[in-house]
């Protein structure tokens, strides 16, 4: 029995671009250093199923940000290049969603359900996942297919990225999405 690419859920993969491995080149420490793994795990899981998959780039707008078009930081990393026919969203903001028009042509494809990955947890991730989950979408975040870097807080308190990540996760679990592994979202997809 064949499903509809509609029946099937659709990847979102958001902001694996190089800018991260500049910052951890520059020394700023990180968690989840296999996401990216995953996230290669992921995508040739939803390329084998036919499902869909929409990659979504970060463009800065401050002269600073390691995001700009022209910048070295902008190009997505090699392992997770989008193949021919898969759309690219390009985002100025930590949302997918705004600004954007990722929404309508999920809506337009009947896409109930959002498998999310890539970088990073608790800003551009968390932004989209959150909205997903406030449009009604079925929102899926993948554990192990993100991660952040450590951070200092507004009191001047360090937070480890693990620490970040957990929290991340525990705030969005059950509200906003269901928190799962690539492999469990892998499972649910071939069994979709």
């Amino acid at each position: 029995m064949s499903h509809s690419p509609t029946s099937r859920p659709a990847l979102i993969v958001v902001d694996v671009q190089r800018a991260f491995d500049q910052w951890e080149a520059a020394s700023r420490r990180r968690n989840n250093p296999q996401a990216v793994a995953r996230i290669v795990d992921l995508l040739n899981a939803f390329r084998a199923c036919g499902a869909p998959v929409f990659h979504i780039r970060h463009q800065g707008t401050h002269p600073n940000s390691s995001f700009l078009p022209d910048g070295t930081g902008y190009p997505v990393k090699d392992e997770a290049r989008e193949l021919a026919g898969e759309p690219v969203i390009v985002k100025q903001v930590n949302s997918a969603f705004i600004g954007t028009d990722l929404e309508a042509r999920l809506r337009a494809a009947g896409i109930k359900t959002l498998v999310i990955c890539g970088a990073t947890t608790n800003h551009c991730v968390e932004t989209t996942t959150r909205m997903a989950g406030n449009l009604g979408f079925d929102a899926r975040l993948v554990r192990d297919a993100t991660w952040t870097f450590d951070r200092i807080g507004p009191d001047g308190d360090a937070h480890s990225a693990e620490e970040i990540h957990a929290m991340t996760l525990a705030n969005l679990n059950g509200e906003f999405a269901r928190i799962v592994s690539a492999a469990e979202a892998i499972t649910a997809l071939r069994d979709a």
